[in-house]
This record gives C-alpha cells, sequence and structure tokens, in this order.
C-alpha cells in the first residue's frame, strides 16, 4: 500500500505550500553565499602569496641618519703592564717539587730584596746526588786525561827516534852507493828515481811519496870520468893497470923472443933458449888475456851487481823511512785522539757539574723586586696542567711559579676575533668597563696588536683564530687589581651622518647584501650596498633611505611544496562543498 505524501489543497482554492519547502530554499540561498565567500577569500591568498611572502613582519627599524662610531667590543682581563715572572730554572722532564712557598698575596718590601728573601724553595735532593756522581767520574777523567797526556808526549818522543834512525840508515846506504859509483853517479841515480829527501823530516804529519820501482843500465856509468874517486874508479884503474902491464910484458917478450930467434938462426944461441922465450912470450899473452878478462867481468858483471846492491839497499832503507813516518803519523794521530777524547770527557764532565751546581743555586728563589705576590702567570688561574700552585706541587722547567706584578701601570688583555682584527691599529682609544665596577669607565689606548693568531687557543679550537690585543690604561688606581674581568670597547672610526640599520636586518643572499623592505603587510627584498658596522649597525651605503622601514627578521617563505599542498586542499574543500549543494 503506498502513502500519498503529497499536499492537498481545497478544491478551486490555490495550492497551499509547506512549511518545510521554505526553510529548504533559504538554507539553499546561505550556502551558496558562503561558498562564494571562500571561494573569493582562497583566490585572495593565492594572489598575495604569489605577489610576496606571508608571514610574520616581527619587529621592524626605521632607516635613520645619525653618526655611527665604529667599535670593537669585547671580553678582556686586567693584567699589569709590567711584571717580573719567577720561572723554575731546574731542569728535567719530571719536573721538581715545591718544598717551601710564601703566602699568595704577600707584599714584597724593599727590606725583603735587601734581603733577598726566599720565596720558594724546591727540592735539590736529586741534584745533590748527581753532584756527588759527578765529582767522582770528574777524579776518573782527570786520571784518564792525564794518563793520555804522557801517552802523547811519549808517542811524539818515540816517534822522533824512529824517524831519525830510519834516516840515518837512509844516509849511510847512500853513502855506501856513492862510495862504489861516485858521488855525481849516485846523485844522477837517485835523482831519476825520485829518491831524494829534500829535507829532514820532523813533522810526522808530512807523507813521503811512494817510491817507484825502476831498473838502471848501469853500464854507462862504467867509465873512469864518469864514476869519480869511487870504489869501483878504483878497482876499474887498477884492472887497466894490470891489463897495461900485461901488455908491457908481452910485448917485451915478444921482442925478446924475436931477437933471440936471429940469433938462433945465426947460431949464437941454443934451441933450449929460444924455446924458453917463446914460452915467455906466451904467459904474457896468457896475461894480457887474464887482464882484459878480469876488466871485462868487472865491467859486465861485478860493477852492476855490486852497484844496484848498493842502490836496492839505499831504496829499502829509503822505503823503511817512509813506513815509519806513515807509522809514527798512525800511531800520533791516535795518541792524540786519545788525548782529545779526554780532554772532550773531562770538559764535559766539568761542565755538567758547573751546570749542576748552578742547577743547585736555583732550586731557591729570592726576592728581586718589589710587589705583590701571586701565584703562576698572569691570566693562567695559577694552574699548570690542573695543577695549583702549593707547597708539594710539581713544576716544570720554565714553569712560572710566582708573578710580582708592577701595579704602577695596568693594562687590559683581550683577544680579538679574526673578523674584527683588520680594525683595530695601535693607539686606537679604548674604554674599558669592569665586572666588579660597572659604574667606572676607563679609558686607555691599544699598546700592542698580536701579528699571528694566539697559538693556544689555534690548539685548543682550530677553527677559531683569535689575536691578542694589549690596551694600556690611562691613570692609577689602587682598587684595579690584576685578574679581573673587563669589557673593552675600541673606537676604531667615527662616521658622520650616516645611513645605518641593525646588523641582524641584513642578509646575505645569492652573492648579495639584502634586506626586507616593509611597504604596510607586504614586503620586498631590497638588494643595498653595505659599509663599516659595530656589534649593533652598520652602515648603508646604497639601496635604502631615510624613513624606509626594514625587518628585523627575514620573514618565513613558505616552501612552494607547502603552498601547492594548502591550493590542493582549498579545492577539494571547495568540490565538496559543490556537490553537496548540487545534492
Amino acid at each position: 500500500m503506498r502513502t500519498n505524501l503529497e499536499p492537498t489543497h481545497p478544491e478551486g482554492g490555490p495550492p497551499l505550500v509547506d512549511h518545510r519547502d521554505r526553510q529548504t530554499t533559504q538554507s539553499g540561498s546561505v550556502r551558496k553565499a558562503l561558498l562564494v565567500t571562500v571561494a573569493l577569500v582562497a583566490l585572495l591568498a593565492v594572489i598575495l602569496s604569489r605577489r610576496a611572502p606571508s608571514a610574520s613582519m616581527g619587529s621592524t627599524f626605521v632607516i635613520r641618519r645619525d653618526d655611527l662610531p665604529i667599535t670593537v667590543v669585547e671580553a678582556a682581563s686586567i693584567e699589569a703592564l709590567e711584571s717580573q715572572e719567577l720561572r723554575s730554572e731546574v731542569k728535567g722532564y719530571e719536573g721538581t717539587k715545591i718544598l717551601s712557598i710564601i703566602e699568595e698575596g704577600y707584599l714584597v718590601t724593599e727590606e725583603d730584596v735587601q734581603n733577598r728573601k726566599i720565596l720558594v724553595e724546591l727540592d735539590s735532593s736529586q741534584l745533590k746526588q748527581k753532584i756527588t756522581t759527578q765529582d767522582i767520574e770528574i777524579e776518573t777523567s782527570i786520571a784518564a786525561l792525564a794518563d793520555a797526556q804522557q801517552s802523547h808526549g811519549i808517542q811524539l818522543n818515540q816517534n822522533q827516534s824512529d824517524i831519525k834512525a830510519a834516516e840515518q840508515k837512509v844516509r849511510f846506504a847512500r853513502l855506501d852507493l856513492e862510495k862504489f859509483i861516485g858521488t855525481e853517479a849516485a846523485a844522477e841515480i837517485i835523482s831519476a828515481l825520485d829518491l831524494e829527501i829534500t829535507k829532514t823530516r820532523t813533522d810526522t804529519n808530512q807523507l813521503m811519496t811512494t817510491v817507484p820501482s825502476a831498473l838502471i843500465d848501469f853500464s854507462k856509468y862504467a867509465k873512469v870520468e864518469i864514476l869519480g874517486n869511487g870504489e869501483a874508479k878504483q878497482k876499474l884503474r887498477k884492472f887497466d893497470d894490470d891489463l897495461l902491464v900485461a901488455k908491457s910484458e908481452f910485448g917485451l917478450a915478444k921482442n925478446l923472443f924475436e931477437g933471440t930467434q936471429r940469433l938462433s938462426e945465426k947460431g949464437f944461441v941454443t934451441r933450449s933458449t929460444l924455446e924458453n922465450e917463446q914460452l915467455n912470450v906466451k904467459k904474457s899473452d896468457l896475461k894480457v888475456q887474464t887482464a882484459e878478462t878480469a876488466r871485462e867481468l868487472f865491467l859486465r858483471y861485478e860493477f852492476p851487481k855490486t852497484a844496484e846492491e848498493l842502490l836496492s839497499k839505499y831504496e829499502e832503507a829509503f822505503r823503511m823511512l817512509d813506513r815509519t813516518t806513515k807509522e809514527a803519523v798512525s800511531k800520533i794521530t791516535q795518541s792524540t785522539a786519545k788525548l782529545k777524547s779526554s780532554q772532550g770527557r773531562y770538559r764535559i764532565m766539568d761542565e755538567q757539574r758547573t751546570n749542576l751546581l748552578d742547577q743547585l743555586g736555583k732550586c731557591t728563589i729570592r726576592a728581586l723586586k718589589t710587589g705583590l705576590v701571586v701565584y703562576g702567570a698572569t691570566g693562567d688561574n695559577n694552574y699548570y696542567n690542573n695543577e695549583p700552585i702549593r707547597e708539594g706541587a710539581n713544576v716544570r722547567e720554565r714553569q712560572t711559579i710566582i708573578t710580582i706584578p708592577d701595579m704602577k701601570q695596568m693594562s687590559a688583555k683581550s683577544k680579538i676575533h679574526e673578523s674584527q682584527i683588520k680594525k683595530v691599529k695601535k693607539g686606537m682609544k679604548v674604554l674599558i668597563r669592569l665586572d666588579a665596577f660597572p659604574d667606572e669607565k676607563l679609558t686607555g689606548e691599544v699598546l700592542k696588536v698580536g701579528v699571528l693568531p694566539d697559538s693556544q687557543n689555534r690548539w685548543m679550537n682550530p677553527e677559531l683564530k683569535v689575536y691578542n690585543t694589549s690596551i694600556k690604561i690611562d691613570g692609577t688606581r689602587e682598587w684595579l687589581k690584576p685578574g679581573m674581568s673587563a669589557k673593552i670597547e675600541i673606537l676604531a672610526d667615527q662616521l658622520n651622518q650616516v645611513l645605518f640599520c641593525p646588523i641582524q636586518a641584513v642578509s646575505y643572499v645569492n652573492n648579495h647584501h639584502v634586506v626586507n623592505l616593509v611597504s604596510g603587510s607586504v614586503s620586498e627584498q631590497r638588494v643595498v650596498e653595505i659599509g663599516q658596522f659595530n656589534d649593533e649597525f652598520i652602515h648603508i651605503k646604497n639601496g635604502l633611505k631615510e624613513g624606509d622601514v626594514v625587518a628585523l627578521q627575514a620573514p618565513e617563505v613558505p616552501k612552494e611544496s607547502d603552498t601547492k599542498k594548502k591550493e590542493d586542499m582549498k579545492g577539494d574543500s571547495a568540490d565538496t562543498k559543490g556537490s553537496q549543494v548540487k545534492d
């Protein structure tokens, strides 16, 4: 059974309108109006987002023209401009223990300086033990040095005796040669063989030349006129005399034989007498031959043999002299080396003992200058390798134990960052504020600027480059103490009537310096040319004018993906609402 839900109306009268239909019609009109409004708002948002990045502008700054001081602000520590540092001068890697030390803050007076008051006493027990051991070693080195000196003298005398004996053998061998073949022939042969002793060798460091081996032809010296008055000449002369006598006797015997032969032919002598004379001739002839043979044997064999033997003896004597000289040089060199070694060892031992005695004296540090006693070096918080300066602590060589500052002239020590160091010059005026006395304002000037980055900071933080800078403080104040913390403000330059804005308003984008120029609710990036700056403001050379408003913080720019996502979401929402209207 189907129920009729259509409205009924009286016959002949106007149709009746249902109240629910009227409400549905009104509701549809409201939805359409809302959809149109939402679409317009979304469209406006998209247009504004494309025109400029939409975000909270945050704080702003109005560009103005005024004087701009260019300053460099850094933290600093107060130190004495001049101070005396008492360091440990005791050598040793392990360090030295402090036995006693004067209390920190003690005021050294002139009376203390005159009385040489002991400020620090270091442990010297090990040094005293080393000095005792060193004394024993020095005595040993003295004995070794004396022995080396005596041995050196003995060796010198022995060398002189050996060389003189060898030279004497050479002279005697030459005399024997000269005696046999004569002075001139001997000198000529010795000169040809370069065996001449030019001078007496008293210096054992002079080496002799190597003797050359050579064969001498002595036959050319076998002449009476060349041999001179030597033994060989006398023998040759005797052989010549014997030959001459033999020849004379032969001539005489021959003449007698010829006369006897003539008398025999005439019958005046007997045959036996003739035969006797003939025998005498033969005897005389044999004597001549014997004399000639003897002379020939002397000249061919005995003369060169004897001459060569005598020359060989001379050469051997000469070589012996050369060997003796070289051996003397070797022995004296060894003796000299031993002597120098002993002298060097003694000198080293004596220097070490002197150094130990000096180190022993440096174990006691006395007052040399008036002033306030401060433990450790200035600015190191009295620590070295995390160990405070106190009795019983170990201090290393060159470590500062006590600093006595000159309170009449104080300074501020600071570390300037590398980005600011180019602004700081010697002689610039400085304003100094102390943390302990905030109401006091001190003045000074830059005294010294580091050329290289701080080496200690370079080891601790290699990426951070700072330069040590010293500022001289004007005047003298009793309440100004070393170690106080301070803040310095160095006046690097003064810009008159220039445009400037806060540093945080400038950004670096795409290799340009830019600011965000604010106009109403819209901001745009403006490229600017910057100049010098201090810790708050920066000079704007070009790009802005007085009265412009810039954002102190760059607006957040929505990412393209986020913007597209929001547009898609708004489109989906509009489509959903449109479908609902159609339904």
